[in-house]
């Protein structure tokens, strides 16, 4: 089958590089596959998993948020930040959902920032669904 040969990139450097034959993840616009020879563009990505597949095998990465380009032979995801399952600290995810938890349960603080501990919440959920394969 043919394949198509995704990046998955932070500030930080590559995280994901690798030849396979679909992408799925979440669009702001809603849910993507991209198979080779995909039409190019560009989406805004939701925070979410990306799901990887090659032959029987398929690889999960943790995103926040970010963008997909799409060429008709690769696939560059530029995100804020990335993770492999394999890769993720679930004790320290463990750990932000409940603090962003805590955040949001605090509402006699007026300086709470709810969207940020909302997003906090999201990316610690979201690490821990992926490093346990559950979405």
């Amino acid at each position: 089958m043919k394949t198509i040969k995704v990046s998955v990139v932070t500030p930080d450097g590559p995280v994901y590089e690798s030849d396979v034959e679909m992408v799925s993840t979440k669009a702001q616009s809603g849910e993507l596959g991209i198979l080779p020879g995909h039409i190019p563009m560009v989406a805004p990505l939701q925070i979410g998993a990306v799901r990887l597949k090659n032959g029987g095998k398929t690889d999960f990465v943790a995103v926040s948020g970010g963008f997909l380009e799409v060429r008709p032979e690769q696939v560059t995801i530029l995100a804020q930040s990335a993770e492999q399952a394999d890769e993720i600290d679930v004790e320290r995810a463990v750990r932000a959902k409940q603090r962003a938890e805590e955040r949001l349960n605090e509402q006699k603080r007026e300086n709470i920032d709810f969207r940020r501990a909302e997003l906090a919440l999201r990316r610690a959920i979201n690490r821990i669904e992926v490093s346990e394969r559950k979405f």
